[in-house]
């Protein structure tokens, strides 16, 4: 697993449900200071989950890559 990194993802807009285009992933809630710990799901067989701290529901489409996201802005990134 080196070299490899688990994509992020936030919910600022209060979205009821999220695409993307992985399986698994980390939920991180809201950006700073509403975030909730950072945690990994798994979809594994399948095709949404929702994550047990902010309720986000994620849909999994395979025609999005790693980073993409609908609606567009949900992929988290740390600004130093």
């Amino acid at each position: 697993m080196a070299g490899h990194t688990i994509p992020h993802f936030q919910n600022d807009g209060g979205h009821r449900a999220i695409e993307i285009g992985v399986k698994e992933f980390m939920c991180v809630g809201a950006n700073v200071p509403f975030d909730h710990p950072h945690v990994f799901l798994d979809m594994g067989d399948d095709n949404e989950k929702v994550c047990p701290y902010c309720s986000t529901l994620y849909r999994y489409n395979h025609d999005l890559k790693e980073t993409q996201t609908v609606p567009a802005g949900c992929t988290f990134a740390v600004h130093a």
